[in-house]
């Protein structure tokens, strides 16, 4: 049976009314939009065949006509109306129900409305009919047609009746999911659980699913953090045969493994990680040379060398894409058994390593490199704790090489900032949490010097594996590659953020991007210790390009690089296993790989990294939830990190975000004003604007949506006069 007639089969199935006949006939006059149909014809093609129902296909076509989808042509005949059209993206969903519609047909945002989104849901690609643009509004359209659902599996607890049940999403979902009792298949009421969406009838308010997996009683911290895997999709567990897999790697080194390597085990190496971490992934060798120069070795964990392309491990690690840190564990790419084993860089163990290898000078200036396999055996493990503390006080275990190399990370640091690297330095939220996952007190870890030495001597190595391959070092031109890239920021992005900063007397410089690298910097080295710090950061970072994953290089603006990439973390990054996998073949005279090939992994392995960082994201946001809940009623105070049309965020000092809702400030009517972060009170002009401190209240919390409502601490009773309360 052809496609054609399987959609033909699939539309006489239909029971129409004039809601769903309406997205019958436009879907049908889509596939071919300049041929013209007349009732008949439309009606044969549907399965319409009793009298009511073609007369409603009449109806429906007048209706059409009259809204300005279709146009008649004469006789009856209609066809699409070529003048206003369609247009196909992704759509957008807002905290209250409406929606923006992006596309690349588009030049703006298009927005849609509550009533014209037909089911679609946040990531959904769909059609959408543009409407006639309105003087002085923006660009609107309806959803004609969903082309193609982002998610179908939704994570929620489940309110379970006699006979029925719903699963009330987590997350910013505006509708329940109606599961009969049959589909429930033992879920019980409490528990949270995951649900496939199977219809969505085109005239009911919820759609109808199936519970497909159980995740435990909702509360429970296990569960808590497993539902935020399954509902960024991110999986919990490794299969049993990716498990076998591994444990068949044997620990031992053959002695041919050991005869075609360059053999550092009797250079001065070490690890530098966080205190809690297993998986080592790199090490720093350092030897001093006759002639007065450094060779400086950074020796990558060899993990392609175990996992081959094409096996269940490298399977199993594309798909994953990424190892994601939870607020209380690791979720690995690969199985532990080589993420903290066989492949982990452990100290007085003989590990194979992929090396990137340097001759520099004191100054810090790169006279030679050299990239091969190597065999390495670390003389000892520090944490940064203590890395740091052997910078601060000059003494301790491999003082002299930590000092050496911290001072030649400062000269290339400076170096990078002087050719327009950005200095991005965001705290990062920890907490301590007790046996049964209860956050106990929040805290903030810093990139100190120890941090920032490994973090340049990574930089070094990614930018030298790119430059290899991008400056076509084989004289043959570039080669497919896997490049990290970062686009400059958007103009109009960066003019509205300048014209922000310019209220706490700040400026950017916005016409060249070294011009407004160099004013960044400064910028964010005025702000720091300031009351707006956190606020003109965030904004700042929103101005800027995502960074991501592709094999057309455009270099990485906010490192100021020409080229890069990721090389340094193959046990936690899968393309930082794509990238060894390219140098090993290049340096063996290999011949170069199929474009297409890279560019869907690429696109594969920035989804997946956008996933993971959601994930940690919603895992920190959970805990900081939970930690208000024994301060709901107190007051804090705070500063404006975000303003819309129904809501002021706030963030507190110990950098934890709610929202104050607008309906909540019933001292007036407030109007949103985009352009200059604020909202205005009609009637008594009182300003609220993106930076303001504020002084707050802990109104009630909500674990479930991983929610923190804040009241103005002086505003009063609130409108529907509730008391405090929490929401478990």
């Amino acid at each position: 049976m052809s496609k054609k007639d399987k959609k033909k089969k699939s539309r006489k199935m239909a029971a129409f009314n004039k809601k769903n006949l309406k997205s019958a006939i436009l879907s049908v006059m889509y596939d071919d939009p300049v041929k013209p149909f007349n009732y008949r014809q439309l009606s044969s093609i549907l399965g319409i065949t009793d009298e009511e129902s073609r007369k409603l296909v009449v109806v429906v076509l007048e209706e059409l006509r009259e809204s300005g989808y279709l146009e008649e042509m004469g006789r009856g005949r209609f066809r699409m109306r070529t003048r206003g059209g369609t247009i196909t993206g992704v759509v957008d969903m807002q905290p209250t129900g409406y929606a923006y519609l992006h596309s690349d047909e588009a030049e703006t945002p298009v927005y849609v409305s509550a009533r014209n989104l037909l089911h679609a849901m946040a990531g959904d690609k769909v059609r959408v009919h543009l409407f006639a643009r309105r003087k002085g509004h923006d660009l609107e359209g309806e959803v004609v047609e969903i082309l193609e659902r982002s998610k179908k599996y939704f994570v929620g607890t489940l309110e379970v009746t006699r006979n029925y049940a719903f699963l009330v999403p987590t997350g910013k979902v505006s509708f329940d999911i109606f599961i009969p009792a049959e589909n429930l298949h033992g879920a019980r009421n409490g528990q949270k659980a995951v649900a496939e969406i199977t219809e969505w009838p085109a005239n009911a308010r919820n759609p109808v699913g199936v519970i497909t997996e159980v995740l435990g009683d909702a509360g429970v911290h296990d569960t808590e953090m497993h539902a935020i895997l399954a509902e960024f999709e991110l999986p919990r567990r490794f299969p049993d045969k990716v498990e076998k897999a591994a444990e068949k790697i044997p620990d031992e080194i053959p002695q041919s493994e050991y005869n075609r390597r360059r053999d550092f085990r009797g250079v001065t190496t070490f690890t530098i990680d966080p205190a809690d971490a297993k998986d080592f992934d790199d090490a720093l060798s350092l030897k001093k040379l006759d002639n007065g120069h450094l060779e400086i070795g950074i020796h990558i964990a060899d993990v392609t060398h175990y996992v081959k392309p094409g096996s269940v491990l490298d399977e199993e690690a594309y798909e994953r894409g990424t190892s994601v840190y939870l607020v209380d564990r690791v979720v690995p790419m690969l199985p532990e058994h080589l993420s903290n084993g066989v492949c982990s860089l452990r100290p007085h163990e003989d590990k194979l390593c992929f090396s990137a290898v340097f001759e520099v000078t004191p100054e810090g200036k790169v006279l030679h490199q050299w990239f091969g396999k190597t065999v390495i055996n670390s003389d000892r493990r520090f944490s940064y704790e203590e890395a740091q503390e052997i910078i601060e006080t000059g003494s301790g275990e491999l003082a002299e090489e930590i000092l050496l190399l911290n001072g030649l990370a400062q000269k290339m640091r400076e170096e990078r900032f002087r050719a327009g690297s950005i200095a991005f330095d965001r705290v990062e939220v920890k907490f301590d949490i007790d046996d049964s996952g209860k956050p106990l007190s929040v805290w903030f870890k810093e990139s100190k010097e120890a941090n920032k030495l490994i973090e340049e001597f990574m930089l070094l190595a990614n930018k030298k594996v790119a430059e290899l391959f991008g400056k076509g070092a084989d004289k043959k031109g570039p080669r497919v590659f896997v490049y990290r890239v970062h686009d400059r920021p958007d103009a109009e992005k960066l003019e509205n953020f300048n014209n922000f900063i310019h209220k706490f007397g700040y400026g950017i410089q916005t016409v060249t991007p070294r011009g407004v690298a160099e004013s960044m910097n400064h910028l964010l080295e005025n702000v720091r210790g300031k009351k707006e710090q956190n606020v003109v950061e965030m904004l700042a970072i929103r101005a800027m390009a995502k960074a991501e994953y592709s094999v057309r290089n455009i270099g990485h603006y906010g490192l100021a690089f020409d080229y890069y990439t990721h090389f340094t973390s193959p046990i936690r990054r899968y393309p930082d296993m794509m990238v060894h996998r390219l140098l090993e073949k290049f340096l063996e005279g290999g011949r170069a790989s199929h474009t297409g090939d890279y560019a869907e992994m690429c696109r594969h392995s920035s989804e997946m990294e956008s996933r993971a960082a959601s994930a940690e994201r919603a895992s920190v946001k959970y805990k900081q939830v939970e930690f208000m809940q024994d301060h709901v009623g107190e007051e804090f105070p705070g500063v404006i990190s975000g303003v819309t049309d129904w809501g002021l965020y706030v963030e507190l000092e110990n950098k934890i975000e709610g929202m104050i809702p607008v309906s909540q400030l019933d001292d007036d009517f407030y109007i949103f004003d985009e352009k200059n972060y604020l909202i205005r009170g009609r009637h008594t002009g009182r300003i609220f604007q993106l930076g303001d401190p504020v002084k707050v209240k802990i109104w009630r919390t909500n674990l479930e949506k991983k929610q923190l409502d804040f009241l103005l601490a002086n505003n009063g009773e609130t409108r529907d006069n509730s008391r405090p309360r929490s929401k478990n």
